[in-house]
């Protein structure tokens, strides 16, 4: 499939997707969402893809929604807004859930929907020159792309409001302090980094990867009961597989595992 807004590439399980608007900050209008949707799907139903990365193209990760795009859609903008985030929300629950583990690597700016695409992923790496900022209230609108449920999650409720209400800006290792982002490194190992550690997960057992992603994912909505019941099932379910038994016999081997 050819896309327009997007680079997706896949190379020794790895599918690495681009955003692919440098000269409009890599912002996000209806095409790039539609895009986004569709290479989740595809990257989530090809078994050889083990690992994902997300980045941008250029300087920036993501200025968020392409407000002038927004500003064409006149009288239209409501029912434009309702296709763009539905599409936009399709992605990323695909990317969310999917077993394979989701890299961001956020090189420059990620703001408004750019901070969506990130915080959804597993791991987030990001340059030492990156900035987090939500900005929707800034052009008076509200958040989308999920970013009302992951943000209380990972940074907490007060924190989650302040982005919200003030835009305040985030430096990288401000978003590392905060817990928004797994790891800062400089700019120019960014892509080295995401590409090493997506080699690593990758090189792992997927089916335990993602039941590990399922597990807590889960962990916010049940009882301590409830999460150890499912605990049991994914754990019993891996046993039957091929990674299990593979794990299993190198740990007494003494040898690395080969996850086929």
């Amino acid at each position: 499939m050819e896309y327009s807004a997007l680079l997706y590439e896949v190379k020794d399980s790895i599918a690495r997707i681009t955003l692919n608007r440098p000269d409009a900050a890599n912002a996000l209008d209806t095409r790039m969402a539609h895009e986004l949707m569709l290479a989740s799907i595809r990257a989530g139903e090809d078994k050889s893809v083990r690992a994902v990365i997300l980045t941008g193209a250029g300087k920036m990760f993501c200025g968020g929604g392409d407000l002038k795009h927004f500003a064409e859609q006149g009288e239209r903008l409501p029912g434009h807004l309702k296709q763009l985030a539905g599409e936009l929300h399709l992605a990323i629950s695909r990317f969310a859930r999917m077993e394979a583990p989701v890299i961001a690597a956020v090189n420059g700016s990620a703001g408004g929907a750019g901070l969506s695409l990130a915080v959804f992923a597993d791991v987030v790496l990001a340059a030492e020159s990156a900035k987090f900022t939500l900005a929707y209230t800034r052009a008076g609108l509200s958040p989308d792309g999920g970013s009302t449920y992951f943000l209380p999650r990972i940074i907490g409720m007060r924190r989650a409001l302040e982005m919200a209400l003030t835009n305040r800006v985030l430096s990288a290792k401000e978003a590392l302090d905060w817990g928004l982002v797994t790891r800062v490194v400089p700019d120019a190992q960014l892509q080295r980094e995401a590409d090493a550690l997506a080699a690593q997960l990758a090189a792992g057992a997927t089916h335990a990867l993602g039941a590990a992603k399922r597990l807590l994912q889960h962990s916010f909505n049940e009882s301590l009961e409830t999460q150890m019941e499912l605990e049991a099932q994914a754990i019993s379910d891996q046993a039957r597989t091929a990674h299990a038994r593979e794990g299993i016999a190198a740990f007494i081997a003494k040898r690395a595992p080969k996850f086929n």
